[in-house]
């Protein structure tokens, strides 16, 4: 990487963000698509932070940046511009810097989706799906699987009404897709158990020490889970679901799809038909991740 006077930043910012797997990802892209820019990790702490950092992203020669926790749902408040899907999930996780505005999406619907497609062969149209979590993660679950055509969607969560306000985001656009949503627990069983998708949608799993977000006596054989959390090793959902013969899956892939997406949102306008390289980018991201020295099961440090 030759970083001159015409490079152009982009960033990953949260808190904390010192082992964001973006820098990598996006700088391996970068240098394979002959883009003069450098992703940078920047830690935004708090709400005040954020504020500066948007100014600041405003008068710079940010291309863009992409939020992760927890700036997801406040960025939403903090954009120019809202893309629908954005809007529906209640959360951006990319922006794109345009002559001063800010432009909001969200690219984890669609990671998610593209990573489903990929990793486990799975199309979501007609489908039963339960997702556990009514966070900003969630919302981009559940407007994927509006977008996907899935036929049923139970949304799991210890607090049902924030579930409820979720689902009220949404409903106008459902489509005829059916929805429940459910306290988490025993009485959410059955919907995880009839499901043919299991999404975790909540952090549980990031700590070396965590559970599984469910009980793995909810799960069956044939299922498809796929845990939104990403890590060396594996989440313990996410090896109980295969011990018990589901198909199970991490989150990195849908980490490098949404990331890709950025890229292609930020350089799409300029260079025609675009696609950032996927495989580039996951082969980057799986060796900064093995240096992170965790053993196989347990967390990020």
């Amino acid at each position: 990487m030759h970083i001159n006077g015409h490079t152009r930043p982009t960033a990953v910012i949260g808190w904390p963000v010192a082992q964001s797997l973006s820098p990598a990802m996006h700088n391996a892209a970068y240098a394979d698509l002959g883009l003069n820019w450098v992703c940078l990790p920047l830690a935004v702490p708090d709400q005040r932070a954020l504020l500066a950092f948007t100014e600041a992203a405003r008068r710079l020669p940010f291309v863009g940046f992409n939020v992760t926790m927890p700036h997801k749902q406040a960025m939403a408040e903090l954009c120019d511009e809202v893309a629908t899907l954005a809007q529906m999930a209640g959360a951006v996780n990319t922006v794109h810097c345009e002559d001063g505005r800010l432009i909001g999406y969200n690219t984890d619907g669609r990671g998610l989706l593209e990573a489903l497609a990929d990793e486990a062969d799975f199309n979501p149209a007609g489908t039963s799906v339960a997702v556990v979590g009514a966070g900003g993660a969630s919302g981009a679950a559940v407007t994927a699987f509006i977008l996907a055509k899935a036929g049923r969607l139970a949304l799991i969560n210890r607090d049902v009404d924030r579930a409820e306000r979720l689902l009220e985001r949404v409903e106008n656009r459902l489509h005829g897709m059916e929805v429940t949503t459910h306290s988490l627990d025993a009485s959410a069983a059955a919907a995880v158990r009839d499901a043919d998708l299991v999404v975790n949608a909540t952090p549980v799993g990031m700590g070396i020490e965590d559970p599984s977000p469910i009980p793995i006596e909810w799960l069956r054989p044939g299922q498809v889970v796929f845990d939104m959390v990403y890590r060396p090793g594996t989440t313990t959902l996410v090896r109980e679901a295969a011990r018990i013969g589901a198909s199970a899956y991490s989150g990195l892939s849908m980490l490098v799809a949404q990331g890709a997406l950025a890229i292609d949102i930020w350089a799409g306008a300029d260079r025609g038909q675009f696609r950032a390289p996927r495989d580039i980018m996951r082969s980057a991201a799986e060796v900064e991740m093995a240096a992170w020295h965790v053993p196989d099961g347990a967390g990020a440090p």
